[in-house]
């Protein structure tokens, strides 16, 4: 199939397909004599499990990861368990991020009386370079 085709069937555009291929997470796609780009079912399989751990987060040197243990049967899924809760604890601390910058921004919004006055807590805290942990961000959840 070509790489439309692989595209629709994978839910992986075809620019990504490319990049992909060029950083060594699909082969090297063969060619036709024209010079257009063919792909198995096997290419599609792949990208779609790409595609999935995208959906999860996961980064493109834990997806060739992944990709390796995969590929590889006789890994442990021990291996496997640990990474995908190595990425389980990296987002635990994005949530607590995002969930820290909410504090903040939700704050400022209350504060902020939106009306023809000058005065504006939101411009003034972001003059003033206020780092997120201040004092109006809640600390990060501990583990229950």
């Amino acid at each position: 199939m070509n790489i439309g085709e692989a595209a629709a069937r994978s839910g992986v555009t075809a620019k990504m397909i490319r990049y992909y291929e060029s950083i060594g997470l699909i082969g090297t796609a063969t060619r036709t004599a024209s010079g257009y780009r063919t792909y198995g079912e096997t290419d599609v399989h792949r990208l779609r499990f790409i595609r999935r751990a995208r959906d999860l987060g996961f980064s493109m040197e834990k997806i060739e990861t992944l990709l390796g243990l995969w590929g590889n049967k006789d890994r442990s899924s021990a291996n496997v368990k640990a990474l995908a809760q190595a990425h389980v604890e990296e987002l635990r601390q994005q949530i607590g991020e995002l969930q820290a910058v909410l504090s903040t921004l939700e704050h400022l919004v209350e504060h902020c009386h939106g009306d023809d006055r000058p005065e504006c807590p939101i411009l003034d805290d972001l003059s003033h370079g206020s780092r997120i942990d201040s004092c109006h961000a809640p600390s990060t959840p501990t583990k229950q």
